[in-house]
């Protein structure tokens, strides 16, 4: 059985984290990470956007066409946790970026981890 409806929502959220990636930098309120894709966004909103959706769209390729293999579903799996982690942090931004959450909240993880190092 394909898993088709897995693949399209990787998909949509690649799409999304792509377009709240543009929101988020060109606002001032965060930065991106990726040193090669924030080279993209500095030359333009519309080549980040192809570039990040032609990746998108070659992963839901390749993980349709060998979608009955155990490592396209646990490619799959690992790479729709990782979005959707990838969400919550655009939604804590969000949340920052209207004023609704403090960024000394957003740091309580950090100082917790560091208590354990």
């Amino acid at each position: 059985m394909h898993l088709i409806n897995q693949i399209v929502l990787l998909f949509g959220l690649n799409l999304l984290d792509a377009l709240l990636t543009i929101v988020w930098v060109r606002n001032g309120v965060a930065t991106e990470s990726n040193q090669l894709m924030a080279e993209l966004l500095n030359v333009g909103n519309f080549p980040f956007l192809m570039v990040k959706v032609a990746m998108g769209a070659v992963t839901a390729i390749v993980l349709f066409r060998y979608s009955n293999t155990r490592l396209a579903r646990f490619g799959l799996s690992a790479s729709l946790a990782i979005y959707l982690g990838l969400m919550g942090v655009h939604i804590f931004t969000g949340l920052n970026a209207f004023g609704l959450v403090s960024e000394n909240i957003l740091a309580i993880p950090g100082r917790l981890l560091a208590m354990f190092i």
